[in-house]
């Protein structure tokens, strides 16, 4: 541990996801690794934030290099969810107990960060899955929420040592039919919106511009949830 205190790496998979941890941190912009950062404070915590890109792939190859480049004493991802089930409905805070890599079942334990206690299955996927069958069946097994990234940095970071933790907020669900497989697909990589994808989608489906309203709105207010969550806990270290 640094005598500058705890160094935090918080990491967001998409724009939207970073701009409220930067506020809160009072991040400056800085490089670390090649990698666009921002440098700031929570508590004793001297925090880096970053922005991780949307996926499992894009979030195994940033916080590789992040922790390849930097010494961390811990890990935390930040950001939006979906949820599963009545369990989370939108603006729910999930720490989950454990992480799932969906595509080979793989499980991971994040470590307990501040007072929020631990219950359920977060669980990763690079699909949108919206079938209710499928829902049904994440439900039995205990998921309350789906991401994208989380199981990706759990991987890294347990690879090399590194305690980690998870603060999610649902801004949407399947059952509530907001999403579809075109809404998916209007999102680039570091989830900004394409939007001449968007406003194709539009015209092609007038009826769906509220929907993708709500979704923008209930967004916005998940990640500055997750972000106040995250940087709460990350001062108690």
């Amino acid at each position: 541990m640094s005598a500058r205190g705890p160094q935090v790496l918080m990491l967001a998979p998409m724009r939207s996801e970073l701009r409220p941890l930067v506020r809160l941190t009072g991040g400056r912009p800085d490089r670390i690794g090649g990698v666009a950062v921002h440098i700031g404070r929570t508590g004793r915590a001297a925090v880096t934030a970053a922005m991780i890109g949307v996926g499992p792939e894009a979030a195994r190859r940033s916080t590789e290099r992040l922790l390849d480049a930097g010494a961390f004493d811990h890990v935390v991802v930040s950001g939006i969810a979906g949820g599963v089930g009545h369990q989370a409905p939108v603006g729910e805070l999930v720490t989950p107990a454990e992480v799932e890599d969906l595509s080979n079942g793989r499980r991971f334990t994040p470590t307990t960060l501040g007072y929020h206690p631990p219950a359920g299955v977060l669980s990763t996927t690079a699909e949108l899955i919206v079938d209710e069958g499928a829902v049904a069946a994440l439900v039995e097994r205990g998921v309350v929420a789906l991401d994208m990234e989380t199981a990706a940095v759990a991987e890294v970071c347990e690879e090399r040592g590194r305690p980690w933790s998870v603060f999610r907020v649902v801004s949407d669900r399947p059952e509530d039919g907001l999403l579809d497989q075109g809404v998916f697909e209007l999102l680039e990589l570091d989830g900004t919106v394409n939007l001449t994808r968007t406003l194709r989608y539009v015209l092609a489906k007038p009826a769906r511009l509220g929907p993708l309203a709500r979704l923008g709105r209930d967004a916005a207010a998940a990640a500055r949830k997750a972000a106040r969550a995250a940087v709460s806990a990350s001062a108690t270290l």
